[in-house]
C-alpha cells in the first residue's frame, strides 16, 4: 500500500474540488451570489431581493464557508464556475 502520492496524483482534482460537488447552495444563496457577482453592493442586492443587508451578509458568509473563498473576486469566479 503506497501512502505517498506522486506529483501527478497530487495534481489530479477530485470530485470534492469542483464547486458543484463541494457543496450545494440554497436557492436564496444562489440568488445572492448572482447579484454580488453582477457587481451589486450588499445594499443593492438586499433591496432587489427584499431582504436586509444583514441577511445578504449572512448568505455570503455561508457561501464563503462552504467553498472556502474570501474575496469578492473569488465569489465572482465561483459564480462563473457554477454557471450563474
Amino acid at each position: 500500500m503506497n501512502l505517498i502520492a506522486t506529483p501527478a496524483e497530487a495534481a489530479t482534482p477530485t470530485e470534492a474540488d469542483t464547486p458543484t460537488e463541494a457543496a450545494t447552495l440554497a436557492p436564496r444563496e444562489r440568488e445572492t451570489l448572482r447579484h454580488i457577482a453582477a457587481g451589486q453592493t450588499y445594499g443593492q442586492a438586499a433591496r432587489d431581493m427584499g431582504l436586509s443587508r444583514h441577511t445578504v451578509d449572512a448568505y455570503l458568509r455561508r457561501i464563503r464557508a462552504k467553498f472556502q473563498v474570501n474575496t469578492t473576486a473569488e465569489l465572482t469566479r465561483l459564480a462563473i464556475a457554477l454557471g450563474l
